[in-house]
């Protein structure tokens, strides 16, 4: 078979079919789809705890501590999120060749901003020039996961202190009042009830972030969009086998895993949300109780 492929122009019908789907650029494209389900599993947990932890951040009684959080929290709000992107993706890339360059470089005199442009010696390049393709698709991908992680972070941290604030402040009274901690009201009170609040908001990012994962395209990771794009046309970098244009049937491919990504994330969110709400003392958790009789 794969003898039979190594001429695109003299095959055709159903080998020409076979050796087209299972072409180099075809199997890079299959890769791409796991590429985006990693960015998802690492992303999330990740945005998850540095959430939490501005959420935190914007309740504690240390003045410094608290503007920090509520500073991160709404750093989202009035820029779009692409300008964020960028932004990160070229902050960390430079500050990291610029550590490097401070420790690898043998003069570090020379100023590392020359006008506009930002030159370190070739020793401080990350990756180096003599990387295989596939470091620095993992150098890439790395900054990627960092990049969302902090910007959907914040979005997290915003959403955990709105369903903090939500939680009775009678409840966490009479918590104190039988004599519980402050750090035995706050795990035991306030996260429990906390959740059935939260889940909501965070349903609704996990979303936005399942369809931002295409924006891994402008961070220099060849995902799910580049390729089908690459390879739905007729003459680009991915054109090993002549064919009309076909990138409508590639998107309508993408709209199809994506909508079975949305459908699969609503039936297991709701699943948790069912589970969060079980004997709650909530609005939420009273209204399913109810519902159950």
């Amino acid at each position: 078979m794969f003898a039979a492929c190594a001429d695109p122009k003299a095959i055709e019908g159903l080998t020409w079919a076979t050796c087209y789907l299972t072409s180099g650029k075809h199997l890079d494209f299959y890769w791409s789809f796991v590429t985006v389900l990693l960015l998802l599993a690492i992303t999330a947990p990740v945005a998850m705890a540095l959430g939490f932890g501005g959420a935190m951040a914007a309740r504690s009684q240390i003045a410094p501590l608290r503007w920090l959080g509520k500073a991160y929290s709404a750093m989202v709000r009035g820029v779009p999120d692409i300008v964020y992107f960028l932004f990160f993706v070229i902050a960390l890339d430079q500050g990291i060749e610029y550590l490097n360059f401070l420790r690898v470089c043998p003069d570090t005199s020379l100023p590392v901003f020359r006008g506009m442009e930002f030159h370190v010696c070739p020793e401080a390049k990350v990756p180096l020039a003599t990387a295989s393709a596939f470091v620095n698709q993992a150098y890439g991908f790395g900054l990627a996961v960092i990049t969302f992680a902090i910007v959907f972070g914040a979005f997290v941290a915003n959403v955990i202190y709105g369903a903090m604030q939500a939680v009775p402040r009678a409840q966490l009274e009479t918590a104190e009042a039988y004599g519980m901690s402050h750090g035995q009201v706050f795990r035991r009170v306030l996260v429990p009830q906390m959740w059935t609040y939260a889940l909501p908001g965070l349903t609704n990012l996990w979303m936005i972030l399942i369809k931002a994962t295409p924006l891994l395209f402008l961070l220099s990771v060849k995902d799910i969009v580049y390729y089908a794009r690459e390879l739905g046309g007729t003459k680009t970098q991915a054109y090993d086998y002549p064919h009309p244009d076909w990138r409508l049937y590639y998107f309508l491919g993408l709209l199809v895993f994506y909508l079975l990504m949305t459908k699969v994330s609503e039936i297991v969110l709701s699943w948790i949300a069912n589970r969060l709400s079980r004997g709650q003392a909530t609005a939420a958790g009273e209204a399913m109780r109810k519902a159950a009789i």
